[in-house]
């Protein structure tokens, strides 16, 4: 199945690589724990205020309904941090909290750069890009695409980012149900490929019972070798289901012009580095951003 779209899958993912940096902050950053910690929230670890934080923009959503948006979070752990999520703090405060995060954030790590004309350009690129997503069937990203603007150039860069991102998201889950990969299974099989060691994925939470039945299911399909690698055919699944993840996420880029598209990636490359360069993101995520798959354009 292929899609029309005016820029490559791998350009598409580029941009992803870009931009994830951006929205991820508000997960990591000194300044996004305050704001949390001032709502109520335990700050002993990141989860209360990811939780609140990405759920926000959903209402107080109950746990069955961030489970199935979350996907690859054990149910029992969306459970346990959103329990009394909405307790603590309703939505709307969270929300607010959540935006002087994003904002106070970016602000640190990039000093002067906040205020500069390439900044303000990017935002108004990525802002084209967002407000141009199809939300059908993609619940957080109409969820935070129903959120007003931002007016500072890098608050409005990281809203971009973030609707960006869920768009993406809502379509990775469903490019891994089209290929037939369960919660765990997706987890394994991206290890399987190298995106991470599988003891990076126990923050999900998912049971040791749990990731071997995925590993012996995905391992009766000849998706894995025996030592938990991905075999060729899982190779060639996992590529198939990031193909269709970044075709799924081209639609938003259509907005721009393939010369728009390689302007935002240039000007989007120093802020990026000045955050990575800041240490506040994990050195290596579970995501899959560092892992090459090989695939026609």
């Amino acid at each position: 199945m292929t899609y029309a779209s005016t820029h490559r899958p791998c350009t598409v993912r580029q941009l992803w690589q870009l931009l994830e940096p951006v929205h991820a902050v508000v997960y990591f950053a000194p300044e996004a724990y305050e704001e949390a910690g001032a709502l109520g929230y335990a700050t002993d670890d990141r989860w209360p205020m990811y939780f609140a934080y990405r759920a926000a923009p959903l209402g107080p959503a109950p746990a069955g309904l961030v489970t199935s948006l979350f996907y690859s979070l054990s149910p029992r752990m969306v459970d346990h941090y959103l329990a009394g999520s909405w307790r603590t703090a309703e939505p709307a405060r969270v929300l607010a909290a959540r935006a002087v995060a994003a904002d106070r954030s970016l602000h640190a790590v990039l000093g002067e750069r906040a205020a500069s004309p390439d900044l303000a350009e990017a935002a108004r690129l990525a802002r084209r890009a967002a407000e141009a997503a199809g939300t059908g069937g993609r619940p957080l990203a109409a969820a935070n695409a129903a959120l007003p603007w931002p007016t500072a150039p890098h608050a409005v860069l990281w809203h971009a980012a973030t609707i960006l991102r869920e768009h993406r998201g809502d379509g990775h889950i469903a490019a891994l149900q089209a290929h037939h990969l369960d919660p765990v299974e997706s987890l394994v099989l991206q290890s399987g490929v190298g995106a991470a060691p599988a003891e990076w994925f126990e923050s999900r939470r998912w049971s040791a019972g749990e990731w071997d039945a995925a590993r012996e299911r995905l391992a009766s399909r000849g998706l894995l070798a025996e030592d938990g690698a991905a075999t060729e055919a899982g190779w060639a699944l996992r590529t198939a289901v990031e193909k269709l993840t970044d075709e799924l996420a081209s639609e938003p880029w259509s907005a721009l012009t393939p010369q728009d598209v390689a302007r935002l990636a240039d000007l989007l490359l120093p802020p990026v580095l000045d955050i990575v360069g800041a240490g506040i993101l994990p050195a290596q995520s579970t995501l899959g951003i560092g892992v090459k798959y090989d695939y026609e354009d």
